[in-house]
């Protein structure tokens, strides 16, 4: 039996992809620490894991956090300076064989350097390619991130690290990343380093399950677990859709109520937390944020998205679903009732639309998912 070590950062779209990958490594008979902060650490026990607890800087998913990319970085700095000390004293009784990390958790690397011991990251987002480092070079010559970065450096080199902060950060020696190649952006063009295996889901029993309640086609309507308070949104998306042959099904998250929202046609369900995976398998089609995690959700179940985005990376998904032919991206501006019924209408109508989601689903099992992770992550014990 190996111990293996899971560090990630608090967030849904950081912590269930790596859910069903630990589910699978105890199934085979290894030994999981996570570590984790007190929001995640029942859905950690459940997939099989040891919760190793630490107390996170990190604000909450449904708090503001910053849009610009030298604050962003910060709060991971912050956080990584905090919680070294706690990994470092919560392992050091209980050393792992390898480390598999987030994106996020920058201690990572430095502890399996301590340790001398392996370390993966896995990824549940785009990845680098050839020319990003090009394509990024504005940005990164902002006066604010040249300096985030020469602290960055100083803290590495303060902890014995002689990898300098963009490749701390942007270039792991080996990853796991748990989207479908074709999805990624220049995905002919990535190191082998990293491998493709595609979403990394499992049931999520625990959600609860769905049943649509007619023979009526079902569209979700969902903006993820954060940033979720937009009853503007959800009443232009009853403008939209109530009256009409859809069962809808919106998340509305937990900072809007239903009587926010003026009169609920009556095909129309609203729910603060939607078991997303469940309607999703039966659904028609998906009005989404465009988080990753729902985006590749999706795919799985080969549903035609509509990306109404609110930052960041979303923006990102959404453009690459249209591109693949598979989404349309409406940015929140331009989401009127007319422009949401009219996109979901063009998805659902097109034979085209139909045969890419078909073919990126073929992509989608054969590149393995949690199966797949879990034996390169393995080949590294």
């Amino acid at each position: 039996m190996s111990h293996i070590a899971f560090l990630n950062i608090p967030g849904h779209g950081h912590v269930n992809p790596t859910l069903p990958v630990v589910a699978e490594l105890v199934a085979r008979g290894h030994r999981v620490g996570y570590a984790v902060d007190d929001t995640f650490a029942a859905a950690v026990e459940r997939a099989g894991a040891t919760p190793v607890r630490y107390e996170t800087t990190l604000p909450a998913a449904d708090q503001v956090w910053p849009t610009d990319l030298a604050p962003a970085m910060h709060l991971f700095l912050a956080e990584a300076k905090a919680v070294l000390p706690q990994l470092t004293a919560a392992f050091a009784d209980d050393r792992p064989d390898l480390v598999v990390y987030d994106i996020g958790a920058w201690t990572a690397r430095l502890l399996a350097q301590r340790w001398g011991v392996p370390a993966i990251q896995f990824s549940p987002t785009f990845v680098t390619y050839e020319g990003w480092e090009e394509q990024m070079g504005e940005v990164y010559s902002q006066p604010d991130v040249l300096d985030f970065f020469d602290q960055l450096d100083a803290w590495l080199r303060e902890q014995g690290s002689a990898v300098d902060g963009r490749t701390y950060v942007g270039h792991p020696e080996r990853a796991v990343v748990s989207i479908p190649r074709s999805f990624q952006i220049n995905g002919d063009t990535v190191d082998p380093k990293y491998t493709f295996v595609g979403p990394c889901l499992d049931r999520r029993a625990h959600e609860g399950d769905w049943e649509a309640p007619g023979s009526a086609p079902v569209l979700l309507i969902s903006l993820g677990s954060a940033y979720t308070d937009r009853p503007e949104f959800y009443r232009r998306c009853l403008e939209a859709f109530g009256g009409t042959r859809w069962h809808v099904v919106m998340g509305i998250g937990k900072h809007v109520s239903p009587a926010d929202l003026g009169p609920v046609p009556a095909n129309v369900e609203l729910h603060a937390w939607v078991p997303q995976q469940a309607v999703l398998a039966k659904a028609s089609a998906f009005i989404t944020h465009c988080g990753m995690g729902g985006t590749m959700e999706g795919l799985h179940h080969g549903v035609p998205m509509v990306g109404v985005p609110t930052l960041g990376e979303q923006h990102m998904n959404a453009a690459r679903l249209e591109e693949l032919g598979v989404g349309r991206y409406l940015p929140h501006p331009e989401a009127t009732p007319e422009r949401l019924r009219a996109a979901v209408t063009e998805l659902v109508s097109d034979p085209a639309v139909a045969t890419r989601l078909a073919e990126l689903q073929r992509e989608i099992r054969a590149a393995g998912g949690t199966r797949a992770a879990a034996d390169v992550i393995e080949s590294l014990l």
